[in-house]
């Protein structure tokens, strides 16, 4: 979600120094809201008939046994789904505790920002009635699919699997933005794009599995942009006018 204006650094009020949480401007905001809402449209318009969906998880699944043959893999759990995940965790935990030993409160907010887009995914994740793909009929479990903002069937089944949680994980790297900008903005747009692609990467891990469709994942790297965005701006916001 690159904006063509860059975040030049004259264009960013309040202090840059390594250790204060500088305010971003209006703009930027603005044109990762207009984003948001363009793909989250774009989301809803390529899902709306799950078809894609469908399509690429029965690459991973095989019609005879009616089994995703990936679902017990060893090694696809363990450094997807577990190494990673904890790799991810425990760079959050570093860089919290360093913080707080250093009294640097942009690195806590930045390793704060990693774990609240996870949290967000998790309680929609939670509360969902979708459930996940070996759940379904249509790869050998019992429950009912249906479209996003669709009526919920009687026969949904356990629910709990949209968006994707282990892919927000992933995402949640993304917060590293906050951390470089506004004094290193390529290397923060990289961190952004690093993190994006680590959050598919071990979404389509996955898929893999039949624990989620590509939808779930796309839908997981949205809410945690969005939450990672509106923190840092309130909590930017907040902390900037009680200096004034």
């Amino acid at each position: 979600m690159k904006t063509s204006s860059s975040l030049n650094e004259s264009s960013i009020t309040g202090s840059t120094r390594n250790n204060a949480i500088y305010l971003l401007p209006r703009r930027f905001y603005l044109i990762q809201l207009i984003l948001l809402a363009v793909t989250g449209l774009a989301f809803t318009w390529v899902f709306r008939n799950e078809t894609w969906d469908f399509a690429l998880s029965r690459m991973w699944f095989d019609p005879v046994s009616q089994q995703f043959p990936w679902k017990e893999n060893f090694w696809l759990d363990l450094i997807n789904h577990r190494i990673a995940k904890d790799a991810v965790i425990a760079m959050a935990v570093i860089a919290l505790v360093t913080g707080v030993i250093r009294r640097n409160c942009r690195l806590v907010l930045v390793a704060l920002l990693t774990g609240v887009g996870p949290l967000v995914v998790g309680i929609l994740k939670a509360t969902s009635a979708h459930s996940c793909p070996w759940d379904l009929i249509e790869f050998g479990g019992k429950a009912v699919s249906y479209p996003l903002f669709s009526a919920i069937p009687l026969d949904s089944g356990p629910g709990r699997c949209f968006p994707g949680g282990h892919a927000s994980s992933g995402f949640g790297v993304m917060a590293l933005f906050f951390w470089f900008c506004p004094q290193r903005p390529r290397l923060a747009w990289l961190c952004f794009f690093a993190g994006a692609a680590l959050g598919m990467l071990m979404g389509y891990g996955q898929m893999m599995r039949g624990a989620h469709f590509l939808s779930h994942n796309l839908w997981a790297g949205w809410w945690v942009w969005l939450s990672q965005c509106f923190t840092f701006g309130c909590v930017s916001y907040l902390l900037n006018k009680t200096r004034k």
